[in-house]
């Protein structure tokens, strides 16, 4: 896996709130984007990945409406971490000769609805895993338990939690597309609305419409293109339960995840100058520090305190296109944003007020469901190709 691919084209969607707009419409709109961004033609396209939302019979339907002949596709449901997930499959697809130019595509119009229903979850399971610690009240219950066990093992602080939403507003000022666009303060973050305690307003990410694609080609592919790119280079993915009942709510699959994405990679996290960290809560982005091996366990507050995680002068660069706190969050699903941002960071692409100088290694990580129970998570490491 270690080389097997190349991500030589990514594309965002500027819009936020998309009115009027299908999926499948979304849908078509991301690939052009990306397919543009990697010198590529439609008909080059042989393979294809989407999650479980894809419109009509699903991913056929969709590859028939956007005209592709794939010999190999995939579609399947990970939540937020399915993204990341994906660009470890499409390489290893084409590792084994299945496909060689492969597009993974999102498109999400979560906004429309105004508001967000859970997957449906087979019963008796669905009174626990969408219900959860939370009592019915939603996926901010079951991350604020999170939040609060980490305060009552390590004395994290609720300022600790804020320092990592200010850390992404001050990137998304320099996002014209981002969502949230204003600077805020610890104070801001304190003063907003108690959501569920310790969780303010502010330590929640938006919900968005919109969606983004990228394009994985083998090595040989992107050499002939000649275009700047980001090697897959480690890929790991790791799920967690509740194990009976015996919940340690002190760490998530990310652990795992990363340990084996490091190992196939062959460097540790100190290499790792940018980091594109899932952020559906600010205690996902400070769990993951820690799972991912940027500080000890239980230090992720001290380390994103006082502008830790603001490009160019803190610990580690994260998520410097705002991330799902303040820039976007399509169809729930962070990780692609996530993936996204990486490959600029490594183009030297992101805003110049952002940009990592001279970055090589870049991590992407997400999480998909609730980290309070049964979960998955899926972590690549990236080196810049040109």
């Amino acid at each position: 896996m270690n080389g097997s691919a190349v991500i030589v084209g990514a594309y965002e969607h500027p819009g936020r709130r998309l009115p009027g707009h299908t999926l499948a419409g979304v849908h078509r709109e991301v690939v052009a984007g990306a397919l543009a961004d990697a010198g590529l033609a439609w008909s080059d396209v042989d393979g294809f990945f989407t999650d479980s939302t894809a419109p009509g019979l699903g991913v056929i339907d969709l590859m028939q409406y956007l005209g592709l002949q794939c010999t190999y596709t995939e579609s399947s449901e990970m939540g937020g971490s399915t993204y990341v997930a994906y660009v470890g499959h499409a390489a290893a697809a084409i590792a084994a000769g299945k496909c060689r130019v492969a597009v993974i595509s999102l498109a999400g119009l979560p906004a429309q609805r105004q508001r967000v229903s859970p997957p449906d979850t087979p019963a008796p399971v669905s009174a626990f895993q969408v219900n959860g610690y939370g009592g019915g009240y939603g996926p901010v219950a079951d991350y604020a338990v999170l939040a609060r066990r980490h305060m009552h093992e390590f004395g994290t602080t609720p300022e600790q939690l804020a320092w990592v939403k200010v850390a992404s507003s001050q990137h998304a000022q320099h996002n014209e597309n981002a969502f949230l666009r204003d600077t805020v303060t610890v104070d801001d973050v304190l003063g907003s609305s108690m959501i569920a305690d310790p969780l303010h307003k502010l330590d929640c990410c938006v919900v968005t419409d919109g969606g983004g694609a990228l394009v994985v080609v083998h090595p040989d592919v992107a050499r002939e293109l000649g275009r700047a790119g980001a090697t897959l280079r480690g890929h790991g993915e790791s799920h967690k339960s509740s194990i009976a009942g015996e919940v340690d709510l002190t760490y998530s699959a990310i652990r795992r995840s990363g340990e084996l994405a490091f190992r196939e990679a062959g460097i540790a996290a100190d290499r790792i100058r940018y980091a594109s960290l899932y952020d559906s809560f600010t205690i996902t982005v400070l769990m993951a520090l820690e799972d991912l091996g940027f500080c000890a366990r239980g230090e992720g507050g001290r380390f994103a305190e006082d502008g830790g995680l603001v490009s160019g002068t803190g610990r580690l660069a994260v998520n410097t296109d705002g991330g799902g706190l303040s820039n976007n969050h399509p169809g729930n699903r962070g990780g692609m944003t996530k993936v996204i941002e990486a490959v600029r960071q490594l183009r030297g692409e992101a805003h110049p007020a952002v940009q990592v100088p001279d970055l090589e290694w870049a991590v992407a990580s997400g999480t998909g469901f609730r980290l309070s129970n049964n979960h998955y998570s899926s972590t690549i490491v990236l080196e810049r190709f040109s």
